[in-house]
């Protein structure tokens, strides 16, 4: 397992605080300011941020290109510019959230890591996540040593199936255990196959299917086809915060639900309405 190192010329739409601090991911950690490590796939990572220059280094447990994985991971396929371009017009609101979040990339998770960990998440905060997440690893992960530190890949399903729902309780996942552990055993069981779930293209066939899962509603379904390699931009997850946002700059109404808020999102925002809840959500959130 060798390590290998790359880097790239800044660009105003690759920022990692953006990128790691909006509430897409929680398996990297901020070392100091602009540099984070993180853990995805059999991947360890290093990514340091300076004014010029933005700085990759790792290890891949199966020493697959570094280059390419991070192309893929980032989605620096995709022109976020001229997405930005798209949004900035539709929107004077949007517009400013942009400019304070432009370095955000929507990255492409694992499809069964962002499904469990999204689970996890319901009414949580992400240090909690974060902790319970990496319990997971540490419990029934593979180790990677790097840099004289063991670190934890995410449980396969085929090893997070080796958990019974005490053992899942004793980790501290609260009511969320025995979700998690029946959401594992359908995926086992391929009740929901993921790998036809990535090949098929209807949204909503595909969100109804996610909805199926133990522990799946509305908002962990949007973020688990916005977040997960199934990348649809046009998933927009509204929990309180997204909620609050759009009715302060948006609505301006009491009691307003979910699914107006959906529709006020379609209206305004069409098929890159996720990438604009990104923007706002952060924007009203950080500052």
């Amino acid at each position: 397992m060798k390590e290998q190192k790359w880097e790239i010329t800044k660009i105003p739409t690759f920022d990692v605080k953006n990128i790691f601090e909006c509430g897409q991911c929680f398996r990297w950690n901020k070392e100091k300011e602009d540099s984070y490590i993180g853990v995805f796939g059999t991947n360890i990572l290093r990514i340091r941020q300076e004014e010029k220059k933005i700085y990759f280094e790792g290890v891949n447990q199966q020493d697959k290109d570094l280059k390419e994985i991070c192309r893929y991971y980032f989605d620096m396929e995709r022109d976020y510019e001229n997405l930005q371009k798209k949004l900035k017009k539709e929107d004077s609101i949007l517009e400013k959230s942009i400019q304070y979040g432009e370095g955000i990339r929507i990255l492409n998770q694992d499809l069964w890591e962002t499904i469990i960990s999204f689970i996890i998440s319901a009414n949580n905060n992400i240090p909690r996540i974060k902790g319970i997440i990496e319990r997971l690893s540490q419990n029934y992960g593979t180790p990677i040593r790097w840099k004289h530190t063991t670190y934890y890949t995410f449980p396969s399903p085929e090893e997070l199936a080796k958990a019974s729902i005490e053992d899942l309780r004793r980790l501290g996942l609260g009511f969320r255990d025995k979700r998690v552990y029946e959401t594992t055993k359908m995926i086992i069981e391929k009740q929901v196959d993921l790998q036809k779930l990535q090949e098929e293209k209807d949204f909503e066939k595909i969100r109804n299917i996610l909805l199926s899962l133990s522990g799946v509603g509305d908002k962990v379904a949007d973020c688990i086809l916005l977040f997960s390699t199934l990348k649809r931009l046009e998933a927009f997850p509204v929990d309180v915060w997204v909620k609050r946002v759009m009715n302060e700059l948006y609505i301006h109404k009491e009691n307003i639900t979910n699914k107006e808020i959906q529709e006020i999102a379609y209206q305004k925002f069409g098929e890159l309405r996720g990438l604009a809840q990104q923007y706002l959500f952060y924007w009203r959130r950080e500052a």
